[in-house]
């Protein structure tokens, strides 16, 4: 196969400053369950909308809000939305017994492994037919204080609090998910360079989340563009453990129509390789890079291999709007 290379006509990297769409209670006074566990969580706990808990949709999507504020009360980073790559996710069930329901809630580490399960306590069915706002809140109290032991136990069994990506000690650690939406191998084959790009940048990219403090995923998007061509959109996400979104990279070029429906070849390694520049510029914006040494120099993070490089200057993307 003939293998291409092209040069990508934008790259533009949206560096995000740590802003309030996210709460962020961790910071400044640790409070009560931080103070146990020495410094604050290192993490976010995410609580989705419960889908056994014996409750209509409405109801569940106000229960797990209701269990994240609780959490939050506790200095817990918490929201009630579907985990992003990094976070840590609760998960409620509900299970009827005669005249009560018992709730259970399991914990669950970023790369899916359980971290405990405990049960809460007892509710007359009679009400969890018809629960009231008090009443949520009540059971999401309970729910928090369980939530928060599990977390204290996975704490102390991990026997660490700080990730190790964001000391100065060592390079970044960043969490490469798979790459999705990519026609013909587009999605390994960007997944492949990107690790490699990303190595060449000073940052350790790997396939699981522990350990990692920062996320990286990528997400292809393939539409016409007319007169034979179609428009090649490559989205890479930024995250950090604690749920922040840091920064989005987005690439854009015009292609002949069909022309990665089976191999990319050199395409995919020239936009690994701009966007691992984009990439490092988050990270290092959010103070995730190794300090420089003395006369020392790292991979300046406007280079790219064969001649392609960053936009001196990029433009901004519109921030993305907090999911609700």
């Amino acid at each position: 196969m003939k293998r291409r290379a092209f040069g990508w006509l934008a790259l533009l990297p949206l560096l995000l400053a740590a802003c309030g769409d996210l709460p962020q209670p961790f910071r400044g006074n640790p409070g009560g369950l931080a103070g146990r566990l020495v410094t604050p969580p290192p993490y976010r706990v995410a609580v989705p909308s419960p889908e056994a808990a014996l409750l209509s949709g409405t109801e569940s999507e106000a229960f797990a809000r209701a269990i994240a504020q609780a959490l939050l009360r506790r200095e817990v980073p918490a929201v009630a939305e579907d985990p992003l790559p990094l976070d840590w996710r609760l998960t409620v069930e509900m299970r009827l017994e005669g005249n009560r329901v018992l709730p259970r809630y399991a914990l669950f580490d970023p790369d899916g492994a359980p971290q405990g399960v405990t049960e809460g306590s007892a509710i007359p069915a009679r009400d969890w037919a018809r629960p009231t706002a008090a009443l949520l809140t009540d059971v999401a109290n309970d729910a928090s204080r369980r939530a928060a032991d599990l977390l204290l136990r996975a704490e102390a069994a991990r026997k660490s609090t700080v990730p190790s990506a964001l000391t100065s000690a060592g390079p970044p650690r960043v969490y490469l998910l798979p790459v999705r939406g990519a026609p013909g191998d587009g999605n390994d084959s960007l997944t492949a360079r990107m690790r490699e790009a990303l190595g060449d940048q000073g940052i350790l990219a790997q396939d699981v989340a522990d350990g990692a403090g920062f996320a990286a995923e990528g997400r292809v998007n393939v539409v016409p563009a007319g007169r034979g061509m179609q428009r090649v959109e490559i989205l890479w996400i930024v995250s950090r453990r604690d749920g922040q979104d840091l920064g989005r990279v987005l690439q854009m070029n015009e292609i002949p129509a069909g022309l990665l429906d089976r191999h990319w070849g050199d395409i995919a390694f020239a936009a690994a390789a701009e966007a691992a520049g984009g990439v490092q510029r988050v990270i290092e914006n959010a103070g995730g890079m190794p300090a420089r040494e003395a006369g020392g120099q790292r991979n300046q993070p406007n280079a790219a291999p064969g001649g392609l490089a960053l936009p001196p200057r990029a433009a901004a993307l519109p921030r993305p709007e907090p999911t609700q």
